[in-house]
């Protein structure tokens, strides 16, 4: 699974003029499940995300997780993360997991972020979203399972 984390300090998504998603403080998590992809990569991405220090401590060093932080997150589906763009100007996608996959791990994924104790909201898989964020930092974090 690829995931682009930001860390912000809100965030919200929108479908059709209604929000639907939104956090505070905290990640939004750009999220996109790969062919070959199974329960275990999104386990270990969750598991990874919610211990991820990337919150300043009393020092201003990044030494605290949004579990420390008591904040939340947005996960949002993003298949052109798999985008490939090596050859030619329009890029491929065909290294991302099949939809009804990639929605089925999208939702698990989630599921997994919350189990670790991280308040999660979520994006509306498919559609057509737009995502606002205050960037915090910036501080912008890309991870590969």
């Amino acid at each position: 699974m690829r995931a682009l984390i930001q860390r912000v300090s809100h965030a919200s998504v929108t479908v059709d003029g209604a929000v639907v998603g939104q956090t505070g403080p905290g990640l939004l998590v750009l999220i996109c499940a790969m062919a070959g992809d199974g329960e275990a990569q999104a386990d270990q991405l969750a598991a990874k995300i919610a211990k991820l220090r990337i919150f300043k401590d009393a020092a201003g060093k990044m030494n605290r997780s949004v579990l420390d932080i008591g904040g939340g997150a947005l996960v949002v589906s993003q298949f052109t993360l798999a985008a490939d763009t090596r050859s030619g100007n329009r890029p491929g996608f065909s290294s991302a997991a099949p939809p009804a996959e990639g929605e089925r791990l999208y939702e698990y994924f989630a599921a997994q972020l919350a189990a670790q104790g991280v308040p999660v909201e979520t994006g509306r898989f498919g559609a057509d979203m737009k995502v606002e964020l205050l960037n915090d930092g910036p501080v912008t974090i890309w991870m590969d399972i």
